[in-house]
């Protein structure tokens, strides 16, 4: 590997001092939430039954006051609007696509802004949340990667982009109300801005909030984490959260994936390979996406096809085509759909799924690799990009 090589920085997340004031028990873990409770005068005795009950208010039927949690004491309910918080990232804007894709800019501590979408079909509802500010991974057909990485998430922003979502689509049941199992936001998809997995334990903790069968109470199978290959850390998310499996692929070979994904300086291809093959085992997922952006004659050919099909071969998988979404100075095109049909074609009868995704929320800015903050989507020439990212 060349030494100098512009390889993606580690990314530490540095201690930051929250505003003063009430500790947010949303993010909490039970035992975090149980400590916090203890320490505020809860009988040790009685803390798991309270987290249990506040969990609930919380996770199940997204209750942010206090005072309306009626199985609690009034006066220990007024301890808790006392010493704690329940609060959310702030929605600053909410734009709906002719389709139905609904996009969210949401402000979090700091005055920093993410996005996240919502897209509705017709057996499904996935929810695409952000796990950083920014990107550190400068993948040069992604806009979200032309801006700067500012910090990761806490897990409470993270598992709030969620809750955000639920408010607006009305998702919360009604006390009392008979018991509806169909979910608008059925599925969860990390793969808004940020690399996930330079996040992990926020992202872990936040999965697990999402998943704890007393509240949101997703399965882990329909939570898809998206990286662009942090090898080491494929076995702990494997480990730790178990949840399906998606890598931004893109390329079938080092020289042409280290122009789109940098990340591939430091991982290449076949050491994220390896990577892969024990996931499905260790995770019990059923197989692995690949995300592959179809760019007019850098990947796509024949041969790129053919390629493809020998790298995954022994790895259960999928192989998602997205046409590439084009943004202000784009320093790349779109494959053809004829170019997209023929290469999909190859790849299905290889034996692999590999359905062509359809571009959601475009007219938005919501669709694949379009994600940046608003604040900072400042409009960059072709030849400015092209300098930046070596193309």
């Amino acid at each position: 590997m060349d030494a100098k090589a512009p390889i993606t920085q580690d990314v530490l997340t540095i201690p930051r001092k929250l505003p003063d004031g009430p500790r947010n028990l949303i993010g909490l873990s039970r035992d975090q939430m149980r400590d916090a409770l203890i320490a505020a005068g809860t009988p040790e005795k009685q803390a798991k039954m309270r987290v249990g009950q506040i969990w609930q208010w919380i996770y199940h039927w997204g209750v942010r006051d206090f005072a309306q949690m009626t199985n609690l004491a009034k006066d220990y309910r007024a301890m808790l609007a006392d010493t704690f918080a329940i609060e959310l990232p702030e929605v600053v804007t909410r734009q709906v696509s002719d389709d139905g894709t609904r996009k969210y800019l949401v402000r979090i501590a700091g005055g920093h802004e993410v996005e996240v979408v919502y897209i509705p079909e017709t057996d499904r509802g996935t929810l695409c949340i952000s796990s950083q500010v920014g990107c550190t991974l400068t993948c040069s057909f992604c806009h979200t990667g032309t801006q700067k990485l500012v910090r990761n998430l806490t897990a409470a922003e993270i598992v709030g982009q969620i809750m955000v979502a639920r408010d607006d689509l009305g998702e919360w049941p009604e006390q009392g109300a008979p018991k509806d199992e169909t979910r608008l936001l059925s599925n969860i998809v990390l793969m808004g801005m940020g690399e996930p997995l330079y996040n992990f334990e926020n992202v872990r903790d936040a999965m697990k909030i999402a998943m704890d069968p007393e509240g949101i109470s997703l399965s882990r199978r329909r939570i898809t984490l998206s990286t662009s290959g942090v090898v080491p850390e494929i076995a702990r998310t494997a480990q730790e959260i178990g949840c399906q499996l998606a890598i931004s692929f893109h390329a079938t070979t080092d020289e042409v994936r280290d122009r789109l994904v940098p990340i591939n300086k430091r991982w290449p291809i076949a050491d994220l390979l390896d990577a892969l093959r024990d996931y499905p085992k260790v995770s019990n997922s059923e197989r692995i996406t690949f995300e592959y952006v179809m760019l007019d004659g850098v990947n796509d050919s024949d041969e790129d096809a053919q390629r493809l099909i020998k790298l995954i071969k022994g790895i259960p998988a999928k192989i998602n085509l997205i046409p590439f979404n084009e943004w202000p100075g784009a320093p790349y095109k779109r494959s053809s759909n004829n170019r997209i049909r023929k290469f999909a074609d190859i790849i299905y009868k290889a034996g692999y799924a590999s359905p062509i995704r359809t571009p959601r929320g475009e007219d938005i800015m919501a669709a694949c690799g379009q994600l940046k903050s608003a604040t900072e989507r400042a409009r960059k020439s072709k030849a400015q990009i092209a300098q930046e990212t070596g193309l």
